[in-house]
């Protein structure tokens, strides 16, 4: 009974840790990303604000997450959710010297 007593308590453990997941937020600001490189785990949160006075529009062609934010202004921000893990390399349609690597981990 001790046994199992001790498995449940671990599986609730590993469970727990599994469903914290983190946000971060990456501006864009004078036609560049706050950051060039961020590691994240799955499950993690982006979101993306826009600090310039024009529109941005934020996307990824990648295997591991492809997405389309469409165009925004300044002050607004769009999330994504990182549920797979691998190389995500995100882009500014609008300006192409944006670019940002999201290496999402286990």
């Amino acid at each position: 009974m001790k046994l199992l007593i001790n498995k449940i308590t671990l599986l609730a453990v590993l469970l727990s840790i599994n469903v914290v997941a983190d946000e971060f937020t990456i501006g864009q600001k004078n036609k560049a990303f706050s950051k060039e490189n961020i590691s994240i785990k799955k499950g993690d949160t982006i979101h993306f604000l826009n600090e310039d006075p024009f529109f941005h529009n934020v996307f990824s062609l990648s295997d591991t997450q492809f997405f389309d934010l469409g165009s925004y202004p300044k002050g607004e921000s769009k999330a994504v959710v990182f549920n797979e893990a691998g190389k995500v390399e995100v882009e500014c349609a609008i300006h192409s010297e944006m670019f940002l690597t999201i290496e999402v981990k286990e």
